[in-house]
């Protein structure tokens, strides 16, 4: 038999089952319907399920069939007229065959407050007497410390005794079987405080650009919470908001192929359960808002990671804890490490728990696909998501709420999280300011060294050009000193008295080297105590020179006329 797809919906006095039956012959199926009891059969459909409500066979049911979409349906009126249906789309549960029960859990708390975050689930069964039992065995108290407890409620234990190497890569503890829990606390933030990267955390405090443009970024719920809020606005009645998140069909089929189970929890398992449901929904929607939606191959990694009771088996006592470890993480290994990720991530987990068991389902299973399509983290599904999916469903709406108003009290600063990240900003800003500074002071004497150099060209220029006015006898005299001191520079040519001189005549930059355009333009100049250890070098490579170059006068020029200094293609040996 096949489960055909199905869809529930609802208005004051009927309740409508539409069933898709595409290969179903129409003049063969059969619905029954009684109480909470759901029925309809056509071959080789069968489909049965548990109603939230109680419907009645008053003669105003109705029923349709549309050929061409091959779908059945049903409209059953309500034996309470105005009731409201809570779960009409917890599949899992509708879909669960209806047992007769004469049993309570056998854990139930007394006296439990309905806003509180311990609460337990509500059931009014009797104990079952004919429940199962087994023979007593006695266990070493050695062995029941050695054994350590995961999983959903923290019903696993020894999963990883076998497949450590299989799956080293999913968790960061190592021997969970064989580690306590307070253990695996020291080994985590001692983990943590070695990764954590100051300079990592810096350049994300200082360059946000990337930053700022995923907190703009709204995923599908802030929409939808928004939408709740007008609606509360305007009536009290907060099961109207319940209709505002849908389930896609891959949804509504994966949800049938989970099998229902009944989870017997006892009071301390239970706010377990709550507190690593909000710590696996922040690292969720840090995720989905850094990637915008997109899911990546990094996708399963940044969730599991950030959320310790995924990757360290964590448990907690309080939400405030739940809290504090996840803005460390968030600072220690994803890409985007900023505190304000952590603040984002914290208002979206309580705009979800605020919407109910709805919203909250619908994340469930973006996050049991996604870990389903990564090869090593599906061992995670096995372990906590799969049954959060089908634990969620009996939850009450109410008791999330109030979970989120409980988190929505906590209050959490950068000082808590324990990594003097405040101390690192004010030293960082400190440096910055103080560069800031040195950079002005350094444009500003840039400034005043270029308008002085350029006055002293000028001045240059004036001279040069009042002494071509002198007359011609002083001209031949410069050219002959002129010649003079090109014959002297090339058979010395590095004196020590030239080799850093720079004179000051006047406010007119003269020099004795070809250094007067560096000190024209503002550039520094080499001291005379920094070429005082080149010495030996000068004098040597003076003396080669003085053995090679040759000044060479052509036969026949004036003797007034300057020698003329050839270059390296046009030196010549003397003649013998």
């Amino acid at each position: 038999m096949l489960t055909p797809a199905f869809d529930l919906s609802q208005d004051p006095d009927f309740l409508t089952i539409a069933i898709r039956v595409p290969y179903a012959r129409v003049s063969e199926f059969d619905v029954y319907f009684q109480g909470v009891d759901f029925k309809f059969y056509a071959k080789p459909y069968f489909l049965r399920l548990t109603l939230p409500g109680r419907i009645v066979e008053n003669g105003n049911e109705q029923g349709s069939y549309d050929a061409d979409k091959g779908i059945f349906t049903i409209q059953l009126p309500k034996e309470t007229p105005g009731q409201y249906f809570e779960g009409l789309n917890m599949l899992t549960v509708l879909l669960a065959p209806r047992k007769s029960r004469t049993a309570k859990p056998l854990v139930e708390e007394i006296g439990a407050s309905d806003v509180s975050e311990e609460d337990l689930e509500d059931d009014n069964d009797e104990f079952d007497w004919e429940i199962e039992q087994s023979p007593y065995k006695e266990v070493s108290e050695s062995a029941l410390n050695l054994q350590g407890h995961y999983g959903f409620g923290g019903l696993r234990s020894g999963v990883f005794q076998r497949l450590q190497d299989e799956f080293s890569d999913v968790i960061d503890i190592k021997d969970p079987d064989f580690t306590p829990a307070a253990e695996r606390r020291q080994k985590r933030l001692a983990a943590e405080m070695a990764k954590f990267d100051p300079d990592h955390y810096l350049a994300d405090f200082f360059e946000d650009e990337a930053v700022e443009q995923i907190l703009k970024y709204n995923p599908w719920w802030t929409d939808t919470y928004s939408k709740m809020m007008t609606i509360l606005g305007k009536s009290q009645e907060q099961e109207n908001h319940a209709a505002l998140v849908s389930f896609s069909e891959e949804e509504k089929y994966r949800l049938q192929k989970f099998v229902h189970k009944s989870y017997l929890l006892d009071k301390r398992a239970l706010r377990q359960v709550y507190y690593s449901l909000i710590d696996i929904l922040l690292a969720y929607c840090y995720e989905t808002r850094v990637s915008e939606g997109e899911k990546n191959v990094e996708s399963s990694w940044n969730i599991r990671k950030l959320s310790p009771t995924l990757c360290w088996f964590e448990t907690w006592t309080n939400v405030h804890e739940v809290l504090v470890s996840f803005g460390r993480r968030v600072l220690c290994y994803p890409l985007y490490r900023h505190f304000k990720l952590v603040m984002k991530a914290y208002r979206d987990t309580i705009k979800i728990l605020q919407l109910g068991k709805s919203a909250v389902l619908k994340c469930l299973l973006d996050i049991h696909k996604i870990f389903q399509e990564s090869d090593p983290a599906y061992i995670l599904n096995d372990l906590y998501i799969s049954d959060y999916c089908v634990w969620i469903q009996k939850t009450k709406s109410k008791k999330l709420a109030a979970l989120g108003k409980v988190l929505k009290e906590v209050s959490l600063t950068k000082d808590q999280l324990g990594l003097e990240v405040e101390e690192l900003e004010a030293a960082a800003l400190l440096v910055w300011e103080e560069e800031a500074a040195m950079e002005a002071a350094r444009c500003v004497s840039g400034q005043q060294t270029s308008s002085s150099s350029s006055e002293a060209c000028d001045l240059e220029d004036s001279d040069s050009t009042s002494s071509e006015t002198e007359d011609s006898g002083s001209e031949q005299e410069e050219l002959k000193s002129s010649e003079s001191e090109t014959v002297n520079s090339l058979q010395d040519p590095f004196p020590e008295e030239s080799s850093a001189l720079l004179i000051d005549d006047g406010g007119v930059c003269r020099n004795s080297a070809i250094l007067r355009s560096d000190v024209c333009q503002g550039k520094p100049l080499a001291s005379s105590q920094a070429l005082d250890g080149f010495g030996p070098l000068i004098e040597e490579l003076g003396g080669q020179l003085k053995s090679t170059v040759q000044i060479s006068r052509p036969e026949g020029s004036a003797a007034g006329n300057p020698s003329r200094v050839q270059g390296r293609d046009d030196w010549q040996t003397p003649k013998d």
